[in-house]
């Protein structure tokens, strides 16, 4: 397991349509994305096994969710992780929307490309 002497950092780095979370300047995770319209499509979170149970997939898609609102974007969470993080965290309740067979096949035509 890595130790941590840094907090970890989040970014987007919208070129590859995900956010990072890095510890110690090294990528420990990610969580991805493609924007259709007004909405931030989620659809797939990990964290690489070496920095597993210090509680970074939170950490990551809460810094994640927090960007998609001060974007005045909405939330779409087709990632197990992320529909599971927002059950406990009703504060993105008013930015998320359901997932629905149209926006599933979307992102299948998307990530096809």
């Amino acid at each position: 397991m890595s130790e941590q002497t840094g907090a970890p950092v989040v970014r987007n780095v919208d070129a590859r349509h995900r956010y990072e979370i890095l510890v110690d300047e090294q990528r420990a995770g990610l969580t991805s994305y493609r924007d259709r319209d007004e909405q931030r499509v989620f659809f797939h979170t990990e964290v690489d096994d070496a920095y597993a149970g210090q509680g970074l997939a939170s950490i990551l898609v809460e810094q994640a969710l927090t960007d998609v609102r001060a974007l005045g974007k909405r939330i779409v969470p087709v990632c197990p992780y992320v529909a599971k993080f927002l059950k406990k965290h009703e504060e993105f309740a008013d930015i998320t929307d359901p997932v629905t067979p149209e926006i599933l096949k979307w992102l299948e035509e998307r990530l096809a490309r």
